[in-house]
């Protein structure tokens, strides 16, 4: 028989044996490794290789194992894609190991864990009592998904009925005391405008390590000399401040004019100034 069929054959074997073998191990056999378990996955691939090859002086029959073993993983990958089924047998599905708060069992001794190892996971998610958990999923990558109990949760915006405003990512304007063109041309600012900025902060260029642009047009600097404090940008709540003042205003106003003409325009532009502070909560005080 030609070495080549040998070859495919043994790679051929030797892959379903290697997977059924991880599958048998569990989970946490791509997820947490023990020194012996890495030190057993490198001894299974050393074997695998070496009694595929077989004939080690014939360094071809070598690629033609590591090339089958990689036409082989990318055919799978796209079999994965094409069928669930196909995903499921190899790469596994989720295990629910928690269901309203109660633990089940049978499926993590199935999936060979302890639950010292299945608080460490929750722990990593700061969840420290199981009577929280809604549901928890041991992955088929071994990571642990988990939802807690709606009373639980953290209060969001949306669960108080605000208004949030929304915000884009952080453009880098400044690094290692060099000013980065693209970052200001993508925030829509100029060098002009931001050595004003720098001016306000009473910082120099050469002395900023970092420097960002936020969603709201507010620069941020980080400085080599972490012993000098940088004042925070303060636009935002002092034009919140200077609202709220000429709303205070117009109410003074109309409370102390005797003509009640004049007392309906200052209550009138009062409630617009209010309107306006509303609004713009979400972005002065965000």
């Amino acid at each position: 028989m030609p070495g080549w069929v040998i070859i495919i054959g043994r790679s051929i074997l030797f892959l379903l044996i290697m997977l059924l073998s991880t599958k048998m191990l569990g989970k946490k056999q791509i997820s947490e490794l023990s020194f012996f378990e890495y030190v057993s996955g490198i001894t299974i691939g050393s074997i695998a290789g070496e009694v595929i090859t077989g004939l080690e002086s014939n360094m071809y029959h070598g690629a033609l194992a590591i090339i089958f073993f990689g036409l082989i993983t990318l055919l799978v990958d796209f079999l994965s894609l094409k069928s669930k089924t196909f995903r499921d047998l190899v790469e596994g599905r989720g295990t629910v190991i928690i269901k309203d708060g109660k633990i089940l069992e049978e499926n993590i001794k199935k999936e060979k864990y302890t639950m010292d190892e299945i608080s460490a996971l929750l722990r990593q998610k700061d969840i420290f009592k199981v009577a929280d958990v809604e549901f928890a999923v041991l992955e088929p990558r071994g990571t642990l998904s988990a939802l807690l109990k709606k009373e639980n949760r953290p209060l969001t915006p949306k669960d108080l009925q605000m208004k949030t405003a929304t915000e884009k990512e952080p453009q880098t304007i400044i690094m290692d005391g060099c000013i980065l063109d693209e970052g200001l041309r993508s925030a829509g600012k100029s060098r002009k405008w931001l050595e004003m900025e720098l001016e306000k902060l009473e910082v120099t260029l050469d002395n900023v390590f970092l420097g960002q642009i936020d969603s709201y047009g507010e620069l941020t600097v980080d400085i080599y000399d972490d012993k000098i404090q940088v004042p925070s940008p303060q636009q935002r709540p002092l034009l919140m401040a200077m609202l709220k003042k000429t709303q205070a205003d117009l109410e003074i106003f109309s409370l102390e004019t005797n003509c009640e003409k004049t007392k309906e325009m200052y209550k009138k532009n009062a409630t617009k100034v209010q309107d306006v502070i509303e609004q713009l909560k979400p972005y002065l005080l965000g």
